[in-house]
């Protein structure tokens, strides 16, 4: 994965929003200028910056900057990719794995650009059922293929560290598509091979 440098970050943005989480850890009953504590603001803008990236991007332009012709109208599921996003109900994280197929219709994309409109997506505020259409439509957009079909199993920390504290809940979102959609036996297909 290709982090982001020091000079990448908007210092702006940056001393904006340090600024803010001073005031917080202060609220919070903190010293700022605790020694532990002198660059987290500075530290915290720069996460959040980080994990909220997809906003500068744009999924279908991911997909669109690898697209070939291709004959191949069969299944291309790319499973188990890394998911990291934060929950806008309490900004904290949720992480799973994220599985996508779709059946082209004379177009293919590069097998990164799948995981690659998983993590522009996933890098915003998010819920998981937002997300999970997000990916199949944004799939569905560039390619216009036969059909695209989502499933998403994620933890979810602000059910896990607070609240509920239910440690062991898995949350699972799907969203499908053409073939996917009107076909059991092609979603049936999909379903048995992400299980394996």
């Amino acid at each position: 994965m290709a982090y982001r440098n020091q000079e990448a970050y908007d210092v702006e943005t940056t001393a904006a929003i340090a600024e803010h989480v001073e005031a917080i850890l202060r609220l919070l009953g903190e010293d700022p200028e605790r020694e532990g504590l002198r660059k987290t603001p500075e530290r915290v803008a720069k996460a959040m910056q980080f994990l909220t990236k997809g906003y500068a991007e744009n999924g279908t332009q991911v997909v669109l900057d690898a697209v070939f012709d291709e004959k191949y109208r069969q299944m291309v599921l790319v499973r188990d990719i890394e998911l990291y996003s934060l929950c806008e109900h309490h900004m904290l994280p949720f992480i799973g794995k994220c599985h996508v197929a779709y059946i082209p219709d004379g177009k293919i994309t590069g097998l990164s650009k799948i995981a690659r409109v998983v993590e522009t997506f996933a890098r915003r505020l998010q819920v998981q059922e937002r997300l999970t259409v997000q990916i199949r439509d944004c799939i569905q957009e560039a390619l216009h293929p036969l059909g695209v079909a989502v499933v998403i199993e994620a933890n979810h920390t602000c059910m896990q560290i607070r609240g509920v504290q239910k440690s062991n809940a898995i949350t699972t979102t799907s969203a499908f598509s053409g073939a996917f959609l009107n076909s059991a036996r092609t979603r049936n297909e999909f379903l048995e091979l992400i299980s394996k």
